[in-house]
């Protein structure tokens, strides 16, 4: 699974590596990021990138309300087409959730270590992610609570020795063919997933002070032995 993560690139950067247009953007670097707040994330628009911020945890159209979305933050790859709350999504909502790193625990429930997990070169990179709209049919607002969730994988290469399970990250070769919502096919979209996976990772132990979204600075990423 996915739990928690790391955003803490600049806007600037993110910009660039995805091609991406931004609106008027508050971005303060996250050094963990936890289900149900708001994340940047890379949605297609006609025929341009554009970053966004979604709350994490998505919520289907058809729910009575938002606080299903805490539950929501992983879909997983093997059933992401025909669950109910992530079919539509994965036929025609796909974004990308820029990324520096994610956290994974490893050991006995009650004394698990945290690792912090990167791509070989340190930089951003990008997990597959599907979004929705949600809105409140008893209100006036149109404009709707717009969500996002991670898809995730059995793990690949050294993340096997931390964690069963990972976010899919893409390579920045896939990116656009994920993003394009012409294409709807099912089979495609997983061959999408499947062949577009980066399996290259570099990991290391940090502080159990990850454990507590309250904190939330630069020393959550730095190693330490164990």
């Amino acid at each position: 699974m996915c739990g928690r993560f790391v955003q803490n690139s600049l806007l600037y950067t993110v910009q660039q590596f995805f091609d991406a247009e931004t609106a008027l953007l508050d971005l303060v670097p996250n050094y963990n990021v936890a289900p149900t707040q708001k994340i940047l994330s890379i949605v297609k628009h006609g025929h341009k990138n554009r970053l966004e911020t979604l709350h994490w945890g998505l919520v289907p159209f058809w729910a009575k309300d938002i606080s299903i979305g805490s539950r929501m933050i992983n879909a997983r790859v093997e059933t992401v087409a025909e669950k109910p709350s992530f079919r539509n999504a994965f036929k025609k909502r796909r974004c990308l959730i820029p990324a520096d790193g994610f956290y994974e625990w490893k050991g006995e429930k009650g004394n698990k270590q945290p690792y912090y997990i990167t791509g070989p070169s340190g930089g951003p990179f990008a997990f597959a992610g599907l979004w929705e709209k949600w809105t409140d049919k008893e209100s006036n607002d149109d404009t709707g609570y717009k969500s996002c969730t991670i898809i995730t994988t059995p793990a690949r290469g050294s993340v096997r020795e931390i964690h069963h399970r990972m976010p899919v990250i893409l390579s920045p070769g896939f990116h656009e063919q994920w993003l394009n919502t012409d294409t709807q096919d099912p089979k495609t979209l997983k061959i999408i997933l499947q062949e577009g996976m980066v399996h290259d990772f570099k990991y290391h132990p940090v502080s159990k002070r990850v454990n507590a979204v309250k904190n939330n600075d630069p020393s959550c990423i730095e190693p330490m032995s164990v």
